[in-house]
């Protein structure tokens, strides 16, 4: 279970972790990524606002030294380089030398960018797009570009000739209007060298057009070497604390784990110790709380008291089969034994009686064995006031009179042989005990078949009224077990009820004598067939 615990705790911890780090990642590229756009636009913008025209191009002052930053025209000549740049992969552009033809001392000068445009002619143009740049909130709006003249490359028509002459300006499309930057920022990702050392970048470009008409794209870049060293740092950190954090949700897990199964441990052990030595009057310890292991300790010691008296009955039961198995045993035996010496002095109906009362105890212990192992009662319609009739017809004169207070119709589910039991075991009772009479009545009361017998004899004191259904018990115990039974008659009738899903209760009889009353479900009414008459309907108008 510990070990179990800490693998999902380990898998948890894993998966959040590597969300941790993505996170990070991600966060730290776009803060990568949003440093290398706003150096883009920054450099865009003075590129943007550069009067010089020509080939001299000279980057921005305020671009730190080590960033990667590449200017270039439309036909991917370099025109600028950032200080530092020794190799660049990812920007589409890997010269980092500007060629002589086009390179200028200010273009390796951050201070060139501020040194004052030329004053000619041409200040009424720079003028116009002064305020074209701050109409488009510094350079940060969309703009139009200059036609390409016929070889490929922009033609500055708002350049001033030697004469002073102004040209018109042409719009395109795809370029940004002149002193103006565009909107589209391009991002990848790539590596550049920079003062001899390597690193992954993260590259913005953007494409802007100065005030000499001259359209070119400024790449610049932000080293992710933060990113990896953050990443780096972080999981090293994690994967350091992780054996910690498993040996102490480990540790915890086994201490409340062994907290929690110390009673069911003790539960086990008692238990075994009860198995061992088989001694059913054990119980096991019932832990204080409220919990699932209280419930189990407590159902279980219930279990044990049931098993227990269910012992201790069958215990009782053997010992008094046995006890009354052994006299009727014992008397045929010697009758036996003394025919087989004086055939003259063998007790023929001596033996005769004792073999019946053994046939009818083993009947009755069978009958207490079936019930005991839980036999179902079969579920067919027995009429009550049938039973009792057949039954009373095959009683012996000689013993007190019956009589008979039921009609037909008052039908009960269930085993007719059992229920033939019942009748019996009740009527040897009353008449055993009753002075003149025994009486009989069987009635109906809402949807239950109620059979009452009664005699006019002693009756039963109450307090013994469910003692007398237990098994062997007599209440007479000076009669003679020739004369009384063993016991087992209202045992068997009580059993034998419950099995129908009825009781038997005992009671006084108005005569004082005493009164044993049977309820049982009255069995359902079958569905009434319809008739179906074969004659025409006129005939049977």
């Amino acid at each position: 279970m510990v070990l179990g615990a800490t693998a999902v705790v380990t898998v948890a911890l894993m998966a959040a972790g590597i969300a941790v780090l993505l996170s990070l990642r991600t966060n730290l590229t776009e803060q990568a990524q949003s440093e290398a756009n706003d150096t883009a636009r920054r450099i865009a913008l003075g590129v943007a606002t550069w009067r010089g025209g020509g080939a001299r191009l000279p980057l921005p002052e305020g671009v730190r030294e080590g960033v990667p930053v590449q200017v270039t025209d439309e036909d991917g000549r370099l025109l600028a380089v950032g200080r530092g740049l020794e190799s660049i992969r990812g920007t589409g552009v890997t010269a980092v030398h500007v060629p002589r033809a086009t390179a200028s001392p200010a273009a390796a000068s951050p201070s060139a960018s501020a040194s004052p445009a030329p004053t000619s002619s041409r200040a009424p143009v720079a003028d116009r797009n002064d305020e074209t740049a701050d109409d488009h909130g510094g350079g940060h709006g969309s703009g139009r570009g200059r036609d390409r003249g016929s070889d490929g490359r922009g033609t500055d028509d708002s350049a001033t000739d030697d004469h002073g002459t102004d040209d018109s300006a042409t719009p395109h499309t795809n370029d940004p209007a002149i002193g103006t930057i565009s909107d589209t920022v391009q991002e990848s990702s790539g590596r550049a060298v920079v003062d001899g050392r390597s690193a992954p970048y993260r590259f913005a470009t953007i494409k802007a057009t100065d005030l000499g008409g001259r359209t070119v794209f400024v790449h610049a870049g932000a080293s992710l070497t933060a990113r990896e060293t953050a990443v780096r740092s972080t999981g090293t950190a994690m994967l350091a604390g992780l054996p910690l954090v498993l040996l102490v949700v480990g540790g915890v897990t086994w201490l409340v784990t062994r907290r929690a199964l110390t009673p069911v441990e003790g539960i086990r052990r008692e238990m075994a110790a009860i198995t061992a030595s088989e001694d059913l009057s054990r119980r096991v310890p019932e832990p204080a709380s409220h919990d699932e292991v209280a419930r189990l300790a407590r159902t279980t010691n219930e279990t044990l008291t049931a098993l227990e008296a269910a012992v201790d009955r069958q215990r009782r039961f053997v010992a008094d089969a046995s006890h009354e198995l052994r006299s009727p045993i014992a008397s045929l035996r010697t009758q036996l034994e003394v025919g087989s010496a004086h055939p003259q002095l063998l007790d023929v109906p001596g033996a005769v009686k004792d073999t019946e009362r053994l046939q009818h105890l083993a009947a009755d212990l069978l009958l207490l064995a079936r019930l005991d192992a839980g036999e179902r009662p079969g579920q067919g319609p027995v009429d009550l006031g049938e039973l009792v009739r057949e039954e009373v017809g095959r009683r012996p004169t000689d013993r007190r009179p019956v009589s008979v207070d039921a009609e037909a119709g008052h039908e009960v589910a269930g085993s007719r042989g059992q229920l033939v039991r019942v009748i019996g075991n009740l009527l040897d009772n009353a008449q055993r005990h009753a002075r003149a009479e025994v009486a009989v009545r069987i009635r109906r009361q809402g949807d239950r078949i109620v059979l009452t017998v009664t005699d006019d004899g002693g009756g039963v004191p109450a307090a013994e009224r469910e003692r007398i259904f237990e098994r062997f018990v007599r209440l007479d115990d000076a009669r003679t077990r020739d004369d009384g039974g063993a016991g087992l008659g209202l045992a068997i009738a009580r059993d034998v009820a419950r099995r129908h899903g009825g009781t038997l209760t005992a009671g006084e009889a108005p005569s004082g004598g005493a009164l044993f009353e049977l309820r049982l479900p009255a069995a359902a009414a079958p569905a009434r067939a319809v008739r179906h008459d074969p004659a025409p309907m006129e005939q049977r108008l």
